[in-house]
């Protein structure tokens, strides 16, 4: 058979399906017994019920009402119809109902991917609290960049970063929590308070600046903030993760700037290393964020960033104070919430 048969065989059976709406309007006639009293059931125009049952009728190529008797009686076709559209109604209703509550509900597997220093600190929390929204929840940590590439390419439902730059028009993006830099200095060189962020450029202690790399989205983030301040260091060490770069400063061998969440995550080199918050000033925080694809998941977008922030509020935060009791409250912070 010629590709433009089979083209007209499926067009002319795509025509024999009538539309849901088509059936809705006139099923709703034969129910209420007029067009006028289905119109106002449906909150549409007479013209536009009629017209409905035209449309209806021409593409079934069948007289479904019988005009002629006031008001309009239902034909045989009509009578068939209308008790065959009732079931098929029904059954698409339940059909969506069940695809909704499946989708709010149900989720049988749920891909989360993670920046590693969420992963490794709010991550296990946060699969705790969503346990009853999927029966399997499956969380992939890693750099930003890939992160936003999996969830692109459905790799990933949801992603948790830290840069909002996301040039796609499909992905919605939601503020989660913020944190400031910090400056992590050896025990025996530590420098006891910053006035301001732009004292990191004369800092005595003589140590070099230990650098997350390039590569990862915090280091780019850093070396941002360090040019704003006016920190001209050379590039020593790199980094790509915080265990080896707070071990080097641990060690002695240098100071870094981290911040509390990948601290915590490295909080084995806390009793070796001193925290010292930095001054509020512009490009001192990075901010994490939820990435999702636009009206896919019927709200649980929405309820894992409520999650997220209860668990920060409530868990997270107080942990870190505990184990760094000099950051102040503005350090790792979640936004004020809008109520719907």
């Amino acid at each position: 058979m010629s590709s433009n048969a089979l083209g007209t065989r499926k067009s002319r059976r795509s025509r024999q399906l009538p539309d849901l709406q088509l059936l809705e309007a006139f099923v709703a006639v034969c129910d209420a017994g007029s067009m006028v009293m289905a119109a106002r059931q449906l909150g549409l125009s007479q013209s536009a019920v009629s017209q409905a049952v035209k449309t209806l009728e021409s593409e079934l190529g069948l007289q479904l009402l019988d005009r002629e008797v006031r008001p309009a009686v239902t034909t045989h076709a009509g009578r068939l119809l209308s008790e065959r559209a009732s079931r098929l109604l029904g059954q698409a209703r339940s059909m969506v109902d069940q695809v909704r509550a499946t989708a709010r509900h149900e989720h049988t597997q749920i891909h989360l991917g993670c920046v590693d220093s969420f992963a490794a600190t709010v991550g296990p929390r946060l699969i705790r609290a969503l346990s009853g929204s999927a029966q399997q929840i499956l969380m992939w940590s890693g750099l930003t960049p890939t992160l936003t590439e999996q969830l692109r390419g459905r790799e990933l439902d949801f992603a948790i970063c830290t840069d909002s730059a996301i040039d796609d028009p499909r992905i919605v993006q939601r503020l989660l929590f913020s944190e400031s830099w910090v400056a992590v200095f050896p025990k025996a060189h530590a420098v006891q308070t910053l006035v301001s962020a732009r004292e990191l450029s004369a800092l005595p202690c003589g140590l070099p600046l230990i650098r997350y790399s390039q590569r990862s989205v915090i280091g780019q983030q850093i070396e941002r903030f360090l040019r704003h301040i006016g920190v001209q260091a050379p590039h020593t060490y790199e980094f790509d993760a915080t265990d080896p770069l707070l071990s080097l400063v641990a060690s002695g061998l240098g100071w870094a700037l981290s911040t509390p969440l990948c601290l915590w995550q490295s909080r084995q080199y806390l009793d070796e290393v001193v925290v010292i918050p930095i001054p509020a000033t512009r490009l001192g925080q990075r901010h994490f964020f939820l990435l999702s694809r636009e009206d896919e998941w019927a709200g649980l977008d929405e309820h894992i960033a409520r999650v997220t922030r209860d668990v920060i509020r409530q868990d997270t935060s107080a942990a870190i104070r505990r184990s760094m009791p000099g950051l102040p409250p503005e350090a790792l912070f979640c936004p004020i919430e809008e109520t719907p």
